[in-house]
């Protein structure tokens, strides 16, 4: 059983309204829910001996909807706040710099793929068999994942997360997006 996180402290950060955060926290408690009405339906019909039904098959897929939206948002939440600014001496500042040319080329780079029409996300990977980095474009919540690889920093480009503030000026959401990155979390994420 999946029980929604608290991201109540993360009110009150600039450039995110309390009314975007609250109605966001509820999207993403939706996610939960449906996670763990799905689990449960999945395991019910399981033991019944049904899962060679169409509706179980539409449900397993299902669950991957739910499942990394629920995930994705605690990454995203988690990424947001209050942090010491990012170190230019440190190992994460460096990687960056290494994989995308400077610090200034991944941002661009992670501003151009999160401005890119569509709904979705935009993920900061890391793969940990090689150590690379790369910002990846994800459609819906499922689809588009770089297996196997270590998401490090996580923005939601899902209208729900920017018109409330920004209408369709997607651009002021990333920018406000960029100025509210926790470092902190980022730079654990890159570390493990």
């Amino acid at each position: 059983m999946y029980t929604a996180r608290d991201y109540s402290a993360l009110t009150g950060i600039e450039g995110f309204s309390d009314t975007l955060l609250k109605n966001h926290f509820t999207l993403y408690q939706g996610y939960v829910n449906n996670t763990n009405k799905l689990a449960d339906t999945l395991k019910a019909m399981l033991a019944e001996g049904k899962t060679a039904t169409p509706e179980y098959a539409e449900l397993k897929r299902r669950f991957g909807f739910e499942f990394d939206g629920m995930r994705l948002h605690e990454y995203y939440f988690s990424n947001l706040g209050k942090s010491v600014p990012l170190s230019e001496t440190g190992k994460f500042y460096q990687a960056l710099a290494a994989e995308f040319g400077s610090y200034q080329l991944w941002e661009a780079d992670f501003k151009a793929t999160s401005a890119m029409r569509g709904i979705g996300w935009v993920i900061l990977y890391k793969d940990p068999q090689t150590g690379r980095l790369f910002n990846q474009w994800i459609n819906e919540h499922e689809a588009g994942h770089l297996a196997g690889a270590t998401p490090i920093l996580v923005i939601d480009v899902f209208e729900h997360a920017f018109l409330t503030d920004y209408g369709l000026k997607r651009a002021e959401y990333i920018a406000a997006f960029i100025k509210n990155i926790n470092w902190s979390e980022v730079e654990k994420r890159f570390l493990i």
